[in-house]
């Protein structure tokens, strides 16, 4: 199925899941080159064509700064769970129930940096769809963030399937053959493995 044919038969799921606060919270989490991006907004549009006022709101924007990761020398392991505010993540998901307005941190890819209340939810959002690696991660503070979820969906995308999308984006970047290869094995997929092999049960379980 397209991003859009799953996003409409997720859509259903949603405005039937019963919610604990003002705002429906969903959960998309998955391995790096999953597809969980596209299906998030995919998802955020089916919902906002069914009347649902819905906005997806990234975890990326809690990336820790380059120089923070230089200075405790694991600027190469980017994107593994302890490289992100874990605390400050849980503390911007346990506002977006009930809070009339909540700003929220976005990432900018271009420059590789967080900027800081770049993202806005108002008063108007009825279901907030975030979306990324470790919303489901079964590890000290992540595992914090299960109590939130109203609804929580994982894409599930064989490890094979992952590398050659990993490389391919790799290669789009411009690096050779082999460097693609080689920072795709060194980072990309030993955090694929983390979400494949240490996350907690999602009421929706998507297989790609």
């Amino acid at each position: 199925m397209t991003p859009e044919q799953t996003a409409q038969s997720v859509c259903d799921r949603v405005l039937a899941a019963p919610r604990k606060g003002r705002r429906r919270l969903v959960a998309l989490a998955g391995a790096p080159a999953s597809g969980k991006t596209t299906l998030a907004h995919s998802l955020g549009d089916a919902l906002n064509d069914k009347g649902c006022a819905a906005q997806v709101v990234p975890m990326d924007g809690f990336h820790l700064h380059n120089q923070i990761l230089l200075d405790r020398d694991t600027l190469n392991r980017k994107g593994a769970p302890h490289t992100f505010d874990a605390a400050g993540f849980v503390h911007l998901v346990s506002r977006l129930p009930d809070e009339e307005e909540v700003f929220y941190p976005l990432f900018d890819r271009t420059r590789d940096i967080s900027i800081a209340c770049a993202g806005r939810v108002g008063p108007d959002c009825d279901t907030v769809v975030l979306e990324g690696n470790y919303l489901l991660l079964d590890a000290p503070v992540w595992r914090d963030l299960n109590r939130y979820w109203d609804l929580s969906v994982r894409l599930d995308v064989p490890i094979e399937v992952l590398q050659n999308r990993l490389v391919q984006r790799w290669l789009d970047h411009g690096l050779s053959r082999e460097r693609a290869e080689e920072r795709a094995a060194r980072n990309d997929l030993a955090n694929a493995r983390t979400v494949q092999e240490k996350s907690l049960p999602a009421d929706i379980v998507l297989t790609g």
